[in-house]
């Protein structure tokens, strides 16, 4: 099961106590102070783990804390610290706090502390001055750090697939990556996210991200768009798929799709994209010429695939490694007009 989304609240350990205590050995009738500090308390830490892929581990548990430090104990002897708890999420995980503001946006081996420990309180003998012999006094150790936090997970993906439901986004997947996402003849078999690595040639490759659920009005909050147009905002590239197959206006269909983009956030808005006529092996011509010249009226990068016939694949696929791979990032097509 796929989850991108849940809130979890995380308590880091108490700092132990400081010890009051005197030394008792034989021959020293009075022995000086020898109360040792307390423990820090345990800090809750958050890892990113490069083979995970989801937050499904934290949909169930929502409670996580870190141990006590040890009190401090005579001749010295330090408490011992606290252990701590390591949270793994998959790369791509955002933090956030109750009122949506950031906390940390984790990428590759990010390691962040997410609530630290509580200082471990001082002992009798950290105490002693000039003036101040023998104190009698230590601290109690500090509380550790509680909050309730958002874990966020955006897929960390070079291109986004996207389009309306049946568009063919996941067969396209399928044929050019090794992934296996459900394939349905009806509107929203895809239900989450799915990444599929393509290979170019031999030695080089990029991994291409399925995003389903996108319809007219994504986003209000209408179908799945809403829950999945996050995961577009890590995509360097996007392809828009358009099934010409169907008897349907496609700029329409074009233009309704980069609304929902262009209204979810102003980083979709200006996303650089290709668009992609799908299922030509059953194309209407009239309708694919018409995306096509629409497209190319506004100096739109076009392609004409199939996945069936894998026909256009492999033009598709080496057009956007270039693309990936070129610095100035010619043909960022996102000035479209609607």
């Amino acid at each position: 099961m796929f989850i991108d989304y849940t809130k979890v609240k995380v308590k880091a350990g108490k700092g132990g106590n400081g010890c009051i205590s005197f030394r008792r050995e034989k021959y020293v009738p009075r022995g000086g102070p020898s109360g040792g500090d307390g423990g820090n308390g345990g800090n809750v830490i958050i890892k990113v783990d490069t083979n995970k892929n989801t937050l499904l581990e934290y949909r169930y548990k929502k409670f996580f804390k870190a141990t006590n430090g040890k009190h401090g104990e005579g001749s010295n002897k330090k408490g011992k610290q606290g252990k701590d708890i390591i949270l793994i999420v998959p790369p791509g995980t955002i933090i956030k706090d109750e009122e949506d503001n950031l906390i940390a946006d984790l990428c590759n081996e990010d390691t962040f502390i997410l609530a630290k420990g509580g200082r471990g309180g001082r002992g009798n003998s950290a105490f002693v001055s000039s003036t101040n012999q023998a104190p009698t006094h230590a601290e109690e150790g500090k509380s550790g750090e509680e909050r309730t936090v958002i874990l966020e997970l955006k897929l960390i993906a070079d291109v986004g697939i996207t389009g309306y439901p049946n568009a063919g986004k996941s067969t396209l997947l399928s044929v050019i990556s090794a992934a296996k996402p459900k394939i349905a003849d009806y509107p929203f078999s895809t239900l989450h996210p799915s990444l599929g690595v393509v290979q170019v040639d031999e030695f080089t490759t990029f991994v291409a991200a399925d995003i389903p659920g996108i319809i007219e009005g994504s986003h209000e909050g209408l179908g799945l768009g809403l829950q999945f147009l996050r995961h577009i905002e890590r995509t360097r590239l996007l392809w828009i798929l358009i099934d010409v197959s169907l008897n349907q206006d496609p700029v329409k269909t074009l233009k309704s799709l980069r609304n929902e983009l262009n209204n979810y956030s102003s980083v979709l808005a200006k996303k650089p994209f290709l668009v992609v006529g799908s299922k030509i092996d059953a194309v209407d011509a009239k309708v694919e010429r018409k995306l096509k010249n629409h497209c190319k009226k506004y100096n739109i990068p076009y392609f004409a695939i199939s996945a069936a016939t894998h026909e256009g694949l492999k033009i598709i696929i080496n057009h956007s490694y270039l693309f990936l791979n070129n610095k100035e990032e010619k043909g960022n097509t996102c000035a479209l007009a609607l």
